[in-house]
């Protein structure tokens, strides 16, 4: 490797980015990093994906916290790439590029109805409640007294568990007080969260699924005919181990029957595919058509039947979203790479480099991978002399951006931790706000 000072540019704040910063760190004596970010905040999907309610989960921001603050990173927040800066000049300032922009994008349903009043993608709802600016303007139709949640995810169970629970169940939460107002002041009756396929095939994690046996005003339905007697003999032990224990949590909600006097149900319902959303001009009715599972396959068996729903919530993936240049494989929505390679010098790691899979510990052990992948590329050829950060902040200033860098996201951070008054914080959601609390 040549003596000369290797660049490193990341594109993406998240957990995926700041795994790869640390792990090359680490290994990569007086190299440089900078970690961009489209927001001025860092950690991504950490803060802006991760239910509210789920602190524990977000007590990983502390290392990423440790890595950012350390003297060969730094944090380039507030920038865009497309907007400040272009992908052809993060190639030309940098030795190795590594992009880790996650799937925020939501994978559209496909059905009539879909743009009507009161139709959200999960991606825009959680953006809203979560406080990221992108999001702040939604003001999702929460007036109504059905809400059909389509998804079979841990993001469909976060969704219902968050409008479920009192406002003292949300006490402990960093929930974004206009998400809290508008949570507080719903009339909601029923909660449907409907799967294409079985229990059996649900990709929601049973920790997730218990949760909604400790919630004190919802009745949690399931229909026991839906539950299979027996785990099937082809799943494999993995399977058999994941299915059996979210079947003894759906069984156990069965049997305690219709829970009279609890006035939030929440209804389970597997084996359904959205047809159509009906209404005149916004969503009063979900049409769904009753399915076999085959191979692992939903197949409609032409049986439909309606169910109300004045707001859909659907929560089916996510696409990443390319910005100009970037090489894209559009049929599957992620950066085009083979193995986390997309080009000479630029690499993907997380969601964007192989589709939204996998909770945060999943993207930890990709972003190792593909760390060690850069690791043993240079190994093999000389690598350093590109301008780095120098080329990077001319450019900024000569644009006029307003850069945000890791003090600014301490200032952030302290504003929003003094606003919590007992709670975790309470989220600067406009990106003006943000910008004038990182300026102090």
């Amino acid at each position: 490797m040549s003596r000369n000072t290797l660049h490193i540019g990341i594109v993406g704040a998240g957990p995926s980015g700041c795994y790869v910063a640390d792990a090359l760190g680490r290994k990569l004596s007086g190299a440089r990093i900078d970690i961009f970010d489209r927001l001025p905040t860092p950690f991504g999907l950490l803060r802006g994906g991760v239910a509210p309610d789920h602190q524990g989960t977000k007590n990983i921001a502390r290392q990423f916290e440790r890595t950012l603050g350390k003297d060969d990173v730094r944090f380039l927040g507030n920038v865009a790439i497309g907007r400040d800066i272009s992908y052809e000049e993060l190639k030309a300032a940098y030795d190795v590029l590594v992009i880790t922009i996650g799937a925020l994008e939501d994978r559209r349903l496909g059905i009539p109805g879909e743009d009507l009043d009161g139709v959200y993608g999960s991606g825009q709802f959680v953006a809203w409640y979560n406080g990221i600016p992108d999001g702040r303007a939604l003001e999702p139709r929460l007036d109504g007294k059905s809400v059909a949640i389509i998804g079979n995810g841990n993001v469909a169970l976060d969704v219902a568990r968050l409008l479920g629970k009192t406002r003292d169940e949300l006490a402990s939460s960093d929930l974004c007080a206009h998400a809290r107002a508008a949570f507080e002041s719903a009339q909601i009756e029923d909660i449907w969260l409907i799967g294409r396929r079985g229990p059996l095939e649900a990709s929601f994690t049973t920790a997730e699924l218990a949760e909604f046996g400790e919630l004190s005003r919802v009745a949690t339905l399931v229909d026991p005919a839906q539950l299979p007697q027996a785990l099937p003999d082809e799943l494999n032990e993995e399977q058999k181990k994941l299915a059996g224990k979210n079947l003894e949590v759906l069984r156990g909600y069965a049997a305690r029957g219709e829970q009279l006097g609890r006035p939030l149900r929440i209804h389970f319902v597997f084996r359904a595919a959205p047809v159509a959303i009906l209404g005149e001009g916004r969503a009063r009715e979900l049409l769904l058509d009753k399915t076999r599972v085959e191979n692992g396959r939903a197949i409609p068996s032409g049986e439909t039947f309606t169910i109300p729903a004045d707001t859909v919530i659907s929560a089916v993936g996510y696409r990443s979203t390319p910005f100009p240049g970037l090489p894209f494989d559009e049929a599957r929505g992620i950066v085009a790479n083979e193995h986390g390679r997309v080009e000479p010098g630029v690499y993907a790691a997380g969601w964007c480099k192989r589709g939204p899979q996998g909770v945060v510990p999943a993207n930890r052990a990709d972003s190792l991978a593909v760390a060690e992948l850069i690791l043993a590329d240079l190994a093999d050829h000389e690598a350093g002399g590109k301008p780095g950060g120098a080329l990077i902040d001319a450019l900024l200033a000569e644009r006029g951006a307003q850069l945000v860098d890791f003090a600014g996201w301490q200032k952030i951070n302290a504003v929003e931790v003094a606003a919590g008054q007992g709670r975790p914080r309470e989220k600067l959601a406009r990106l003006e706000d943000l910008l004038a609390a990182a300026a102090g």
